[in-house]
């Protein structure tokens, strides 16, 4: 028999071996290793079962709150508040960001209920800081199980480690190498040209005390609004930009009304303690994302500059995480411009 011959009788023969074994594994294993490894599917299956109507989709900025505040509710519950008859829901997990959005998005059936996605957009997910995160192993890992590919692969890619996967070190160098590498641009002559330099700089000159001592603790806040903001957005390799043009596609093939909420930054203490360059490059790819995608049907609401420097939650460190004020008035914004779209079903509760 012809050698060629062999080999594909020997293939029509493990066809259908590798479809029973998936049939197998899908249906008597899948669901374990989904719960162990994955269990953040659960949110998107609890949405989908409720029959919601609009889903908002977020990270931590979702979930923060302080223990003294007397509204714990989270934004999407704030926003929900002005649409009584409209069943909401959100999925929400820390340390997510618009990558994996899109493949939690994309396990929606196509025959579920949902109308609308309010899907955050978090201007430091843009950063290579978090591009490149510690946290972005397990993230990967978490996902695997999820991909649009038969169960049993997926299951294999996860054994195999078929994910981006490196050590912490491995991380700190590739966000480091992004400093040094990335030129920053403007509009006049400024005195270091990449966020390395900048933050080096400032770490020597510090942030002064009214007397002129050094202060440690606010320069080393200072240091870490320009690393995580001093950044200008490149749309041909961001990895972020493919993550929300990606999650505008599905909105269109699914018929969903599409909302990104950008949030708001602390640019009062930006200012407060770095250069003006900083606030500037904030604002500027803030521009370019409202420019990009607020067309074609899809909402930006731009909550950049809502939230004032006192509801902040965190003051060590930059976050979009907001007290009861804050994160009512992001509400609010969202849902005046979700108004557009449930004119009938909005209510105004601010009155």
């Amino acid at each position: 028999m012809n050698q060629y011959l062999k080999i594909f009788l020997k293939f029509l023969i493990f066809i259908p071996a590798l479809i029973f074994m998936n049939f197998i594994y899908k249906t008597y294993i899948y669901e374990d290793d989904i719960q162990l490894n994955s269990p953040v599917i659960n949110k998107v299956r609890k949405v989908v079962n409720d029959s919601c109507v609009v889903v908002y989709v977020g990270e931590s900025s979702n979930l923060a709150f302080k223990e003294s505040e007397n509204d714990k509710r989270h934004i999407s519950e704030m926003i929900s508040s002005f649409f009584p008859s409209l069943k909401f829901g959100d999925i929400s997990k820390e340390a997510c960001h618009a990558g994996i959005y899109y493949t939690l998005l994309r396990t929606i059936p196509e025959n579920s209920s949902i109308k609308t996605i309010i899907v955050t957009m978090n201007l430091r997910s843009f950063d290579a800081d978090w591009i490149y995160s510690k946290l972005e192993t397990p993230l990967q890992k978490s996902m695997v199980l999820l991909k649009p590919y038969p169960p049993l692969f997926n299951r294999l890619l996860l054994s195999f480690r078929g994910y981006d996967i490196k050590n912490d070190k491995e991380r700190e160098k590739q966000v480091k190498s992004h400093w040094k590498r990335e030129k920053l641009s403007f509009p006049y002559e400024f005195h270091v040209n990449n966020a390395y330099d900048w933050d080096a700089y400032l770490c020597n000159a510090g942030v002064k005390n009214p007397d002129g001592s050094y202060n440690q603790g606010l320069t080393e806040l200072g240091c870490h609004y320009i690393k995580t903001y001093a950044f200008q957005i490149d749309t041909n390799n961001n990895p972020r930009i493919k993550d929300f043009d990606n999650i505008v596609l599905l909105a269109k093939k699914n018929h969903w009304d599409l909302v990104f909420n950008l949030l708001g930054e602390n640019i009062q203490r930006a200012a407060e303690l770095t250069d003006k360059e900083v606030v500037y490059l904030i604002k500027q790819n803030r521009d370019l994302l409202v420019k990009r995608y607020n067309k074609n049907g899809v909402i930006v609401v731009d909550n950049l500059e809502t939230v004032n420097n006192d509801q902040y939650l965190d003051v060590n460190w930059t976050s979009e995480h907001y007290g009861e004020i804050g994160r009512n008035a992001v509400a609010k914004i969202v849902a005046d411009s979700l108004r557009k779209i449930y004119p009938k079903e909005y209510v105004d509760i601010s009155k």
